[in-house]
């Protein structure tokens, strides 16, 4: 007698967080374990605080705050596995950022903000701006919105805390996505900037330097971009200014111009 497995997909509730928030960022750390920063509380209140997230226990534990109350901000794991939170918003955009270091978690606890250190301010404050870590360890920081929104661009080097500029881009924008190709290209799509835009661009780390490529089919922000196992980009969803959309599309830098 032949035997059917059946695989239920669905889904599953889990331990709550120990604090309601939105607007907030989650990192899956090289131990497993899931770091939540910052965000909305239930009351509008930008959070500083951070927990973390134990797969093996589905429970929840509170961990260091960071020393800056944020939402609309960034969190990217690095090479050496600490997390670098970058830039948001609080009363103003601000741009400060800080590091969080995973292996001190434990040791720290009994330290309000034992496991977070401050490392160089960006040049410009922003929030709903990307970030891309890439591949030779630094961190590629991109558009975003202070009192305007911004095109500019900048390196962080996590072997000196600094973040020298480079090359902008050629259309300012926030709400946008950045992925990080094959070729390691990094390519940039939609966004904001007085109304949603289709424009997409390639900036090139070993020149510093941004060139236009084909637009999108459909102007978006708030949207999603994913990298394919077979190297295209998949974009999904957003929304134009008028309506929430349902469209996706799909690009291919060999296509491209």
């Amino acid at each position: 007698m032949n035997t059917i497995k059946c695989f239920c997909l669905e889904w599953s509730i889990t331990g709550n967080m120990t604090n309601a928030r939105y607007e907030h960022t989650a990192s899956v750390l090289s131990n497993g374990k899931v770091l939540v920063t910052g965000g909305l509380s239930i009351d509008y209140v930008a959070l500083n605080s951070a927990e973390l997230y134990d797969p093996s226990t589905s429970t929840w534990t509170t961990t260091g705050n960071m020393s800056d109350a944020r939402f609309h901000h960034t969190a990217s794991v690095l090479s050496n596995g600490k997390v670098l939170v970058t830039g948001g918003a609080n009363h103003g955009t601000i741009n400060s950022a800080e590091l969080y270091d995973p292996s001190t978690a434990l040791s720290c606890m009994i330290h309000q903000h034992g496991n977070w250190t401050a490392t160089g301010n960006m040049i410009n404050a922003r929030g709903d701006h990307t970030v891309s870590v890439l591949s030779n360890g630094k961190v590629l920081v991109t558009g975003g919105a202070d009192h305007s929104i911004i095109n500019s661009a900048e390196l962080y080097d996590p072997s000196t805390g600094d973040w020298p500029a480079t090359g902008n881009m050629n259309n300012a924008r926030f709400r946008h996505t950045a992925s990080i190709l094959s070729n390691r290209l990094v390519l940039v799509t939609g966004g904001s900037h007085r109304g949603a835009i289709n424009s997409a661009e390639l900036y090139d780390p070993s020149t510093g330097d941004w060139t236009t490529t084909g637009n999108m089919s459909d102007a978006r922000f708030w949207h999603t971009s994913s990298v394919l196992s077979n190297g295209l980009i998949l974009v999904t969803g957003g929304y134009n200014g008028k309506m929430f959309l349902n469209s996706a599309e799909l690009y291919s830098l060999f296509q491209a111009n």
